[in-house]
């Protein structure tokens, strides 16, 4: 079925396809007036800076609005194609392959890796050097601060150069570009990442309403400020000018039973203000090795960065739990882990939820950090019967036996408990073929919900 977003993906496709190809073709003529000037060849130019970059002012591609957001200059321009050249155009860089007849092998100043599985050329920093600034060593001092840390590539995590093997120079790292921008370069938007060792999070979603959430008033207000946050927070730091004064982003504890609605609410906040929630998985990220830990969670972070995502850490007593007294190696490195932690929940500019059980788990120090501290109680049995209520389909019938305000008021429940006693007592419904929920369903599912707990009815 043809909509009007494929349509749109469609001329996305093809207008970044246009602007790409125009780049292509400008940077080849760059690496060849390079490579001809290197080798004292006839050249039609005496410098790669006399060729003139496309004039995209008038383009309505995703790559264009790049460029000229950032207002990229010549030499960005070269790193930024170079960057791209393997995912897009890989043969461009073919003639870095070229053998030095002096030596009998490549030649030193392209610099380059072969990739373990990748036929073609795969540029370092070098590479960048020997495009932008030939032997001239004083124009090779200047280009390197294209990464220098206060660099947009680097600021944006746009690109960037690999850690060169030990004892090797700094420029012979590889040259990478952030895979998100190949995605805007190529298909006009980001593909959603996937839960994997690399990104060890979940994307939560819910098909419930802002309205459907049954909390107490006071927790409802509590919550309201996180709404206003998700609301007005862009204008608080940047139209009153408040981003020298107050820390970025917004960080909450969510604390309280199992099943009282605090993963649903990260996932409504995300629906609300459109924007994703990741519910990070704590079983991949925690680490017994020192260090591991904060590489796994720095994936996710990084991964985060300019992207407004909503982070929910659940149970996060296991990550942001009571840091040790010091009595051995381990307990410093632990509270050394904490550190780190804090730090990066700092820093990041955007929405994150610590989820516990207990509020007395988690750590004063995050504690102080929290702009919100949010208990989640076992509802009432006035909200409880509104569970009850909105829980069971419109396909069903309660049957003349069931009273769901006294099953309301007579057992204390949360509102996951309530849900799985709706499914069972609907499952043991349809396998009788039947659309009528018994009493006997229900009480055994109260019974099966409070068997997990310990108690008895």
């Amino acid at each position: 079925m043809v909509t009007a977003n494929n349509i749109l993906k469609k001329e996305l496709h093809y207008l970044n396809a246009v602007d790409l190809l125009k780049e292509i073709e400008w940077f080849n003529n760059v690496l060849d007036t390079r490579i001809k000037l290197h080798l004292a060849q006839e050249c039609a130019y005496t410098s790669i800076y006399e060729i003139a970059c496309p004039d995209y002012t008038a383009s309505e591609s995703v790559f264009a609005e790049f460029i000229n957001f950032y207002q990229l200059t010549f030499s960005e321009r070269i790193v930024l194609m170079l960057a791209l050249a393997p995912h897009v155009y890989p043969q461009m860089l073919d003639v870095f392959f070229s053998r030095n007849q002096h030596t009998e092998r490549g030649y030193t100043e392209f610099g380059g890796l072969k990739g373990a599985a990748h036929s073609g050329f795969l540029p370092t920093g070098e590479t960048v050097l020997f495009i932008l600034a030939g032997n001239d060593l004083s124009k090779r001092f200047k280009v390197q601060q294209l990464f220098d840390a206060e660099h947009i590539f680097r600021q944006h995590n746009i690109l960037y150069l690999t850690a060169a093997p030990a004892n090797e120079p700094f420029f012979s790292g590889q040259l990478l570009i952030n895979e998100e921008y190949v995605d805007f370069f190529t298909g006009g938007q980001l593909r959603k990442p996937v839960f994997s060792m690399d990104f060890p999070a979940k994307r939560i979603k819910t098909t419930l309403d802002w309205d459907d959430l049954v909390l107490d008033e006071h927790t409802m207000e509590q919550l309201n400020e996180i709404k206003i946050w998700l609301e007005q927070g862009n204008k608080l730091m940047n139209d009153w000018e408040m981003k020298n004064r107050l820390k970025p982003g917004y960080k909450a504890l969510f604390h309280g039973s199992p099943g009282t609605g605090k993963t649903l609410t990260a996932g409504l906040f995300g629906k609300l203000a459109n924007l994703d929630v990741y519910r990070i998985d704590l079983s991949m990220v925690i680490s017994k090795y020192i260090g591991e830990t904060e590489k796994n969670l720095e994936k996710v972070f990084k991964k985060a960065e300019h992207k407004n995502w909503i982070l929910f850490f659940d149970e996060a007593d296991a990550l942001f739990g009571k840091r040790t007294s010091i009595s051995d190696a381990h307990d410093k490195y632990a509270n050394q882990e904490i550190a780190y932690l804090l730090q990066r929940l700092e820093d990041y500019n955007g929405l994150v939820i610590l989820s516990s059980n207990m509020r007395s788990n988690v750590d004063e120090a995050f504690g102080r950090r929290l702009q919100s501290i949010i208990h989640f109680p076992i509802p009432k049995a006035s909200e409880r019967l509104r569970l009850w209520q909105q829980s069971f389909s419109k396909h069903c019938v309660l049957a003349n036996d069931i009273d769901i305000e006294y099953v309301a008021e007579k057992y204390e429940l949360a509102g996951g408990s309530i849900i799985n006693i709706v499914q069972y007592a609907s499952l043991m419904a349809l396998h009788r073929n039947e659309n009528s929920i018994r009493y006997k369903d229900i009480l055994e599912g109260v019974k099966k919900e409070l068997r997990k707990e310990g108690k008895t009815i």
